[in-house]
This record gives structure tokens, sequence and C-alpha cells, in this order.
């Protein structure tokens, strides 16, 4: 099933975020369920499933390892990347590392995206939206016209 909708939810204290229930369900996560929390693209950082975690990896694997961006990307992927758990809130803790890298504060936003979870700082989706938005066409355009 892919993971779709967007979801505003607030970081405690304590770094954690309420995973909604749509993307719970669509990600097959369980309290005691572990998801990976990853640098993602645009200042975002991506949760994936053990699942969609372990076909990133392969997909990467088929690059060379000899291509300098190959390998810069694979360490500052991986590197940051961590595994938590869902706990009987149906939270993740966020590492501060991570957490700065994206520049979360209290308001965040998450989005279902295909096969992953995508968290935004409130503030910069709404930027990245209103920079993006009035060029839906071209994007969809420019997406598809690769694919076809």
């Amino acid at each position: 099933m892919a993971l779709t909708g967007t979801f505003s939810r607030s970081l405690d204290e304590k770094l954690r975020v309420a995973i909604p229930k749509p993307l719970r369900d669509g990600v097959k996560c369980q309290p005691g369920g572990a998801l990976y929390i990853a640098p993602g693209t645009d200042g975002s950082l991506a949760l994936y499933t053990e699942d969609s975690f372990s076909r990133l990896a392969r997909r990467l694997r088929r690059g060379s390892p000899t291509q300098q961006q190959v390998r810069a990307f694979a360490r500052l992927f991986f590197a940051r990347a961590q595994r938590v758990e869902l706990d009987a809130q149906g939270r993740v803790r966020i590492a501060a590392e991570l957490a700065a890298l994206a520049g979360l504060d209290r308001e965040v936003v998450l989005l279902g995206v295909e096969d992953h979870v995508e968290l935004w700082a409130a503030a910069r989706w709404r930027d990245y939206l209103a920079q993006r938005q009035a060029h839906y066409d071209e994007l969809a355009e420019a997406a598809f016209g690769k694919l076809g």
C-alpha cells in the first residue's frame, strides 16, 4: 500500500513524535516495531521500515563503489541513519543530531511518500510548498516523461 497524506504533529521535549495511525498502519508497524530514521532530501528526514530500508540499501549497492558521489552519499546516509522503535503511544524518538540536521522544532509535518515517511520542520515544509506548488504541472510532466 502506498503511503499518502500530510499530518501536523508536535515534537515533544524528548524529541519524540507520534506517527499518525494511517501511516503506522501503512508501514505495518506495531509498538516495539523497528523503523529507520535517516537524512532525507530537501532538508527533511526519512522514516523507513526495515524492508524499505533494505531495498534502498540494495539499490545503492548497485552503484559503483569507485564513484566518489556514490561513496560520499553512502557515508552521509548510513552513518547518520538510526534504528528506532515505536513506543506504546505510537511515537519514535528523533536523535538530536538528526533533529538539528532537519531544523526540527516544536511543529513538524509528516508526509506519506509512497514507500517511506518524510518528517519536516513545519516552516520548512510551508516554504517548500510555496516554492513548488505553482510548478506542479511542470514537475508532473518531467516526472512522468522520464518514466515513459
